[in-house]
């Protein structure tokens, strides 16, 4: 019998696996433009989600509209503003990570989620001015040197890691001033506003409807076990572990992703990349010492 305690740490666990092998399925259907992937993802995803919402989660989103009407105006217009920027950038996170999948490189699409807690806290620190202490300067420091050793080697590929981890440490900034509102609620919103932003990308640039079976059920299964599967665990993981443990498990999704790319495609890497990679797990270490040994020591 699993206990309590360990079904948590699974459904912390296994979200950050299954995002780390996202690449399988987008490179099955790499034939198909980015754009078009994107498209049929949002769409996809729109309805399931939603479904998922109108069927078992009607209590929550009945809490999130009586506290949004019971805003002031400012409020109001305040988080439509958030709302709108956050779809905004996860549509661009999810694009060119979709983008450097299959036209970039897959080392390129796992190194951006290796360095996007650290952007994310660089960001933290200049917009929100949160706190960072001498060790994590020393963390990012490391880090960026990490990123000039990689731009050294490949810049096209670098820059398009750093572009993907931006996207989201920003939109991780935006989830951070949003406070009281349900987050799959507001992933469905989210969905709804990337869907208008594609819509009319959609009607003017997109090829003809597609009616390939495995196109779709590739569509479907991305928008099903890599979307609302991953964040169902990871929000019932959050019921039963400390966010901060959970911010750790978050370093899974690019070693499976590295594991993919070597392993499964076959992706090379050369010696100067090696040592940019350690170093940067050298930072990701530093930055997360102290709460590795909190972590590690909490008492029961």
């Amino acid at each position: 019998m699993i206990s309590s305690k360990s079904k948590y740490f699974l459904a912390g666990i296994i979200p950050y696996i299954i995002w780390g092998t996202m690449s399988v399925p987008l490179r099955n259907i790499k034939h198909f433009p980015p754009q078009e992937i994107l498209y049929y993802r949002i769409f996809i995803s729109i309805i399931m989600v939603w479904g998922t919402i109108l069927l078992f989660r009607r209590t929550a989103l009945k809490k999130d509209i009586i506290h949004v009407r019971s805003l002031k105006k400012g409020e109001k217009t305040k988080l439509a503003l958030l709302t709108i920027l956050s779809a905004v950038l996860i549509t661009g996170n999810w694009f060119t990570y979709i983008f450097a999948v299959n036209s970039v490189s897959l080392k390129a699409a796992a190194f951006a989620y290796m360095v996007c807690p650290l952007i994310t806290a660089l960001c933290g620190f200049i917009i929100l001015k949160e706190r960072l202490t001498r060790t994590k300067v020393i963390a990012i420091a490391v880090a960026f040197i990490s990123i000039i050793l990689l731009a050294t080697g490949s810049l096209y590929e670098v820059a398009w890691a750093v572009i993907i981890a931006s996207f989201y440490a920003l939109y991780v900034i935006v989830l951070k001033v949003i406070k009281q509102v349900d987050k799959f609620n507001f992933l469905g919103v989210q969905l709804i506003l990337s869907g208008l932003i594609m819509l009319p990308m959609y009607f003017v640039n997109s090829n003809a409807f597609p009616t390939d079976t495995y196109f779709w059920t590739h569509i479907f299964l991305i928008a099903i076990v890599f979307t609302i599967i991953p964040l169902f665990l990871n929000s019932y993981a959050l019921l039963g572990m400390p966010s901060s443990a959970l911010g750790i498990l978050i370093y899974l999704n690019p070693i499976v992703a590295f594991a993919v790319a070597f392993f499964y495609f076959k992706e090379k890497i050369d010696i100067h990349q090696l040592f940019a990679y350690l170093l940067l797990l050298l930072s990701i270490i530093i930055f997360n010492a102290q709460l590795l040994k909190s972590v590690a020591y909490k008492k029961d």
